[in-house]
């Protein structure tokens, strides 16, 4: 059940007012609207499956998220079972005797909610008639071809049918892109009695624009919006968007960038930005998140041992291992100015000499045929000499064990006899390779048209003996079960010692999200919502293991350079900073938190226009750097001889991690006041 407690929402255009004292808590429902409900298909999958469970805690039996049905997604994820709420069985009822098929569950993640899913096939015979009601909402026409649009409105035009059919005047409908907004376009148009939130997590035409390679956002106020979209042949997806943001009471997005662009693409300014946040799991054990670097950047090892036999000249305790994953968007994504960066810091590596060695991976899937053969060959040649190693050992331990019974001190020039060395030789000359290590894992169906392979032959990085900087595209999902990397995701990115997301287009970012979360520290750049959010919350992003490079204000070639100085000063660093390091990243997790960030929206729904105004808290720089400009590089840990016994002398771990949590009082914190509001019936009012 929903937890008791006084709300205040103010009156809505059309709807009666509730007040604090007449407002029935039982009867009010949230229900959550999305093309990704049980559908992994996108980013905004991982938000709502995320977000669940701390919805779920707030709303009880009264939160409800509504989807599309596939027979798939339903038989693995969904456990059926009957609604325990009046309303909304009734509302099923009436529609399954409509001639639609809608079917009810659990969503089996975190949290458990409650998902209604639409069989969006079985209702296609009206979709002529949904059309017409369409175009009588909002002169909006779909064409015959655009299948993903026409399935979008039988979608739609369900979600508005189940809603005018659950009866009851307390209910709040949050609805997510595009491919959710005909249910809000047709629900305000049929006068429906429901408080209405639309949510973008990025605009449909600032995707299409940016991958054209388009300067933006410098030019945001001059795009013709209309001939933009037309020639693009997404006029009608457009308008879909733009009228249900101006249909829907309260407009969202997820961070100031894209609250930026959304002013401007779809005319109306957000009343409120709520930025996205993960499931964050503490452990019992401060340094174990330390513990779990340690051991997948060992699975990682092996994995570069066999990759790169035969020319294995580095020390891999010596070795950096970065990364960049993401959809094959190559300049939106920043893969562009990424190996731009690389070769820089090639150049800067060698030049002064460094011992240390930066292998740089990129999993952005792309269209393969299969795996590599030299690749796999490499992992055949590494496990061949492991068990050769095991099985010499196995005979020297036991020839060693035998002599020390005797009492004897074994002969040395003895213990291995003349096979063994035969052996160890013939698996010697087995690690000879007459070719370059490959730079991708798999075959490439187009290695020719391929934008990082031929920037790659363009910067000239094959990953030769005196290159530092070594790369391997992975143009697939990490996936435990693959015969060449067989790592999950999150167990390589706790592996890694660097996440680098440069993007250019990035409304929110979850990759750099998911490292803080893991205590790996990451770049990512002021066009990003991840990255405008940590500058307005914390004082030092880089103290912290965070690097933003500014895309928005510099020239491309200065922000280059940026990133280029940002790399090469993670290089030197020596270990103990590089932990130092990540334990400072781990502590902002909090921020990034649905416990806190999920307060905002639980207020947001049930307050309606009492947008709060935060008092601009800055996470504080670490006590142990010493002052400095917040963008300046001297806040990043740099590298020196006698700087591990000064700083042990200056950095007292503990201390600093208590001063964080007692600083962490956000203004997402239970306990924080807003300025201007005050607490009345456990919430914030005016």
């Amino acid at each position: 059940m929903l937890r008791g407690r006084s709300l205040s929402v103010t009156s809505l255009s059309g709807l009666p007012q509730w007040e604090v004292e007449e407002l029935p808590i039982e009867d009010l429902l949230l229900f959550e609207v999305a093309w990704e409900v049980t559908n992994k298909v996108g980013g905004i999958y991982t938000v709502i499956q995320t977000k669940a469970k701390t919805t779920a805690d707030e709303w009880g039996d009264n939160y409800f998220l509504i989807g599309p049905y596939f027979e798939h997604n339903m038989k693995t994820q969904v456990e059926q079972c009957e609604p325990v709420n009046d309303a909304v069985r009734r509302a099923m009822d009436s529609m399954n005797k409509h001639g639609c098929q809608v079917h009810f569950g659990r969503w089996l993640i975190e949290g458990s909610p409650y998902v209604v899913l639409f069989d969006i096939g079985y209702s296609a015979w009206n979709l002529d008639r949904w059309k017409g009601d369409l175009w009588e909402a909002c002169s909006v026409g779909i064409p015959y071809h655009d299948r993903e649009a026409n399935d979008m409105l039988i979608f739609g035009s369900l979600t508005a049918w189940f809603l005018k059919e659950v009866q009851l005047i307390h209910v709040i409908a949050q609805f997510h892109e595009w491919q959710a907004g005909t249910g809000l376009i047709l629900s305000r148009a049929r006068k429906l009695p429901i408080a209405t939130i639309f949510t973008t997590h990025a605009t449909l035409l600032g995707r299409y624009l940016c991958a054209a390679n388009i300067d933006f956002y410098n030019h945001l106020d001059k795009f013709n919006i209309d001939k933009e979209a037309g020639e693009r042949q997404i006029y009608h997806r457009y308008c879909m968007e733009r009228a249900s943001v101006h249909c829907a009471h309260v407009f969202t997005t997820v961070s100031e960038i894209t609250a930026i662009e959304a002013e401007h693409m779809l005319k109306r300014k957000p009343d409120v930005v709520t930025p996205n946040g993960l499931n964050v799991k503490k452990f019992s054990a401060v340094h174990e998140f330390q513990n779990l670097h340690a051991m997948y950047k060992a699975r990682i090892q092996d994995f570069v041992r066999g990759h790169f036999y035969g020319h294995l000249d580095f020390d891999l305790e010596k070795t950096l291992f970065l990364f960049i994953a993401g959809r094959y968007e190559f300049s939106n994504k920043g893969a562009d100015i990424f190996l731009e960066a690389l070769s820089r810091l090639n150049f800067l590596l060698r030049v002064h000499k460094s011992d240390v060695t930066v292998v740089v991976f990129f999993i952005m899937p792309a269209k393969t045929n299969n795996f590599n053969v030299e690749t796999l060959k490499g992992q055949a040649v590494r496990k061949q000499l492991w068990d050769i190693a095991h099985s010499v050992k196995e005979k020297f331990g036991k020839k060693l064990y035998d002599a020390l019974l005797r009492g004897e001190i074994p002969d040395m020039d003895n213990i291995l006899d003349r096979d063994d060395i035969t052996i160890m030789k013939r698996a010697i000359f087995s690690t000879q390779r007459q070719s370059l290590p490959p730079v991708t894992t798999h075959n490439m169906i187009d290695d020719s048209t391929d934008p990082i392979l031929s920037t790659i032959r363009r910067i000239g990085l094959f990953n030769s003996r005196t290159d530092r900087v070594k790369v391997i595209l992975h143009p697939e999902f990490l996936s435990s079960t693959s015969p060449l990397l067989p790592m999950d995701y999150e167990e390589f990115v706790r592996g890694c010692h660097l996440g680098v997301f440069p993007s250019y287009y990035e409304p929110w970012g979850y990759t750099p999200a998911e490292c803080t979360v893991m205590g790996i520290p990451s770049v990512t750049t002021n066009l990003s919502g991840f990255g405008c959010f940590m500058q307005e919350h914390v004082a030092d992003p880089t103290a912290y293991g965070i690097y933003i490079v500014d895309r928005r204000f510099r020239s491309p070639d200065d922000s280059c350079n940026q990133l280029t100085q940002f790399l090469y000063g993670f290089c030197k660093q020596s270990r103990r900073q590089r932990i130092i390091q990540r334990n400072r990243t781990e502590r902002l997790s909090d921020l990034l938190d649905w416990r806190y960030l999920g307060r905002v929206i639980v207020i947001m729904f049930v307050t309606y226009f009492c947008l709060w105004q935060t008092e601009g808290f800055k996470y504080p720089r670490p006590s142990s750097v010493p002052p400095s400009p917040s963008g300046s590089q001297v806040s990043s840990p740099q590298s020196s001889d006698v700087e591990d016994e000064e700083e042990d002398a200056r950095y007292n771990e503990e201390e600093e991690a208590e001063r964080d949590r007692l600083n962490i009082k956000s203004p997402f914190s239970p306990g924080r006041v807003p300025r201007g509001k005050k607490k009345l019936h456990g919430e914030y009012k005016n």
